[in-house]
């Protein structure tokens, strides 16, 4: 441990515990919020004690104290101003596309398809991938039988062997 090590915390700590008040009062009357002036005193400290050359030979600690805080404050509004921005751009592009579905229509789409996906690993993989195709992909049980080398009646059966074992997971079945 060097010299310099000690004399540096002992800066940082005079700074500190000299000056963290009066920057907290400050900002405070600026932002009429204690909890953001907390912050952004503290966020102040860590930039300057950041950078240590900072440190030394500040002779105006406030004045030095109050500019960083002030750049720490518009890089908020900044940040704030982007943000309030980007998410009434999203309100808009929601309220634009019609029929657009809720976060809650989308978490029980999702909870369906895991439950569907539970239900189809628990049978072979021939009568899973007539599901697929005959459901997702919506080809005719003709052009299921020709892709599977199998005859329709064979179709059928595994579509029925997939929606019984969706039922039977208590799934709401396809129509």
């Amino acid at each position: 441990m060097s010299a310099a090590q000690p004399t540096l915390q002992q800066q940082v700590h005079a700074l500190y515990s000299e000056h963290h008040g009066w920057l907290y009062g400050w900002l405070r009357k600026k932002l009429s919020c204690p909890h953001s002036a907390a912050d952004v005193a503290q966020d102040t400290f860590v930039r300057i004690i950041a950078s240590r050359d900072a440190l030394f030979g500040m002779r105006e600690p406030r004045a030095y104290l109050s500019t960083t805080a002030k750049r720490l404050l518009v890089d908020r509004a900044r940040r704030q101003l982007l943000e309030r921005s980007y998410l009434a751009e999203l309100a808009l592009v929601m309220e634009a596309i019609e029929g657009a579905p809720s976060p809650d229509e989308i978490l029980m789409a999702v909870q369906a398809l895991e439950q569907i996906a539970g239900a189809l690993a628990g049978i072979s993989a021939r009568a899973r991938e007539a599901f697929l195709l005959h459901y997702l992909d919506e080809q005719p049980q003709a052009a299921v039988a020709q892709q599977l080398g199998v005859s329709t009646r064979m179709v059928q059966k595994y579509l029925v062997q997939a929606l019984l074992a969706c039922r039977q997971a208590s799934l709401i079945i396809p129509a």
